[in-house]
């Protein structure tokens, strides 16, 4: 792989605004990229136009199609798209909120079929999508049933649209637990309770950063003969 191969490549990345979705496009970008952040909160994109030099950013909530593709409909020639976008969804099958139970197949499922659809006539025939999948798939919890269904329909549709897509290939990345800002909502006070009794469990003894997976991101988008793999960061978490 030629990391430098992203020099003048264009790389789209939904759900950009924070944690991994922002290490892949600050990565790129020092990579030589032309990085396009897309995110609901408009808020988070002004403040990171601000850190990041030259970035585009577009506001749309992958989850509303008509949005994702307006947002599209803008942007120049496409070569990679990442769609980093996703949320975790707890609550036991028999009682929560069934609402929220769609919601996380919803929007990573058919959040990722919207942008795929929106971005697809931007590409030049080649280059890639790369969707997010999850250690759910692998590993799942009891209460986070439906998130593990998210993953793995996200997980399997990479597969699918690498048959369908070809020659664009199609993969996914299936991070492990790793300190983003959405588990700081998810655990409030808990986060390096839970998060010390997880690295004390896997392989590596710790817990992947944001800017690791980011890495593999890049990785998939650099390698013009992957399609259709997941590619895990999870420190070996699958195993234990």
């Amino acid at each position: 792989m030629h990391l430098q191969t992203l020099s003048g490549q264009h790389i789209v990345i939904v759900g950009g605004s924070r944690g991994i979705g922002l290490a892949t496009g600050s990565l790129a970008k020092q990579l030589g990229a032309e990085v396009t952040l897309i995110s609901r909160d408009l808020e988070k994109l002004n403040l990171v136009a601000q850190q990041i030099d030259g970035v585009r950013t577009a506001v749309a909530d992958f989850s509303d199609e008509t949005a994702i593709t307006t947002a599209f409909a803008d942007l120049p020639p496409i070569d990679h798209v990442y769609v980093a976008a996703g949320s975790f969804v707890g609550g036991h099958v028999l009682e929560g909120n069934m609402a929220d139970f769609r919601r996380a197949v919803d929007t990573r499922v058919w959040g990722s079929v919207h942008v795929v659809r929106a971005a697809v006539p931007k590409m030049n025939g080649s280059g890639s999508l790369t969707l997010t999948g999850g250690l759910s798939t692998d590993r799942p919890v009891a209460g986070a049933w439906a998130t593990a269904v998210a993953t793995a329909a996200t997980e399997q549709l990479a597969r699918a649209l690498a048959l369908e897509l070809a020659p664009i290939r199609v993969n996914a990345v299936s991070p492990g637990w790793t300190d983003t800002p959405m588990w700081d909502s998810v655990l409030g006070q808990q986060k390096q309770t839970v998060f010390g009794q997880v690295a004390a469990q896997v392989l590596a003894k710790r817990l992947s950063t944001a800017e690791e997976v980011a890495q593999a991101v890049i990785f998939l988008m650099g390698s013009g003969t992957i399609t259709g793999e997941v590619i895990h960061i999870d420190s070996g978490h699958r195993l234990v």
